[in-house]
């Protein structure tokens, strides 16, 4: 019987804040090949992460995991401010970290990113051309498009987005809307089924802060991966979800196209059943064939 692969927290420091991590090492001799997983909105690494670093780890692919900065198990204040350049820095730094460990291939790392994480995994991409390989799930890759919670929604948000500018500029506590909720609520997103899938990831004893900084808002709002895909140079997978809730899944599809060496795999999901069985085994599946292949596993 096969061993379970181990995890060790860990860390690496952005702008002189500490960023936790987990890397998770293949049972077996190194230097290994290795993917650093980038999660979305809101999320931790007790959501949901574990499953996807046992899964690469048995198939002989180290990886690392992080919380990003002023979220979870790392530092910086204030709490749940979600900045999207933040997020691409310690995206950046991570990789940084695997390449200076002795037991990893600096030149057999991969992204791996989920929701909204795709969007950072892809902008990271294109900027770094000396990954091995990509790979996206659920991507959100166009943030004018996202969410689908319309302009009701959005007119919603406003007075609090208004407010916690205002409190930035006199320096103030932050004010919070959350992520998500049901429809009619005021929260980022708020389509139908929404809440119950971001609560559908969060295990028994892990915690889901639901807010975010309201003026960070703007720039989920506006950041886009879609004009960016010509500039990935990697292998990339797409993993499109053709049901998918939170975005219109030609945008996913798009990238894939774009990108020079981009490969689209189409599934019958929405935006949170990759993250169960069965769906889960057969995303799984595919995902590791490909950075086996282009991670150059066993050879």
């Amino acid at each position: 019987m096969t061993a379970t692969p181990k995890t060790s927290l860990t860390g690496f420091t952005v702008d002189g804040t500490r960023c936790a991590a987990w890397i998770t090492l293949p049972d077996r001799p190194g230097p290994h090949s290795a993917v650093v997983l980038v999660h979305g909105l809101g999320a931790t690494h007790d959501m949901m992460l574990n499953q996807y670093e046992h899964h690469f780890a048995a198939a002989g692919i180290a990886t690392l995991a992080f919380d990003y900065r002023h979220t979870g198990a790392s530092g910086g204040s204030p709490r749940q401010r979600i900045s999207m350049r933040r997020h691409r820095a310690d995206v950046h730094a991570a990789l940084d970290y695997l390449r200076a460990r002795d037991d990893i291939d600096a030149n057999r790392i991969g992204l791996w990113g989920t929701s909204l994480g795709a969007m950072h995994a892809l902008r990271v991409a294109a900027a770094c051309h000396d990954l091995a390989a990509v790979v996206v799930q659920c991507p959100i890759v166009y943030g004018p498009a996202a969410a689908r919670s319309g302009p009701r929604a959005v007119a919603r948000l406003s007075p609090a987005v208004i407010a916690d500018a205002a409190r930035i500029l006199l320096r103030r506590k932050r004010r919070y809307v959350p992520i998500v909720a049901a429809p009619g609520a005021t929260a980022v997103v708020t389509v139908p089924g929404a809440l119950d899938g971001w609560n559908s990831t969060t295990p028994p004893g892990a915690v889901f802060d639901n807010r975010i900084a309201a003026a960070n808002a703007i720039g989920l709002a506006t950041v886009t991966a879609t004009r960016h895909a010509r500039r990935i140079t990697a292998p990339l997978l797409v993993c499109v979800s053709d049901n998918e809730t939170l975005m219109d899944p030609r945008h996913a599809a798009l990238v894939a196209a774009r990108a020079p060496r981009g490969t689209a795999r189409h599934y019958a999901a929405d935006h949170f059943e990759v993250y169960h069985p069965p769906m889960l085994a057969t995303v799984l599946a595919d995902q590791t064939h490909f950075l086996t292949e282009h991670l150059h596993v066993n050879q």
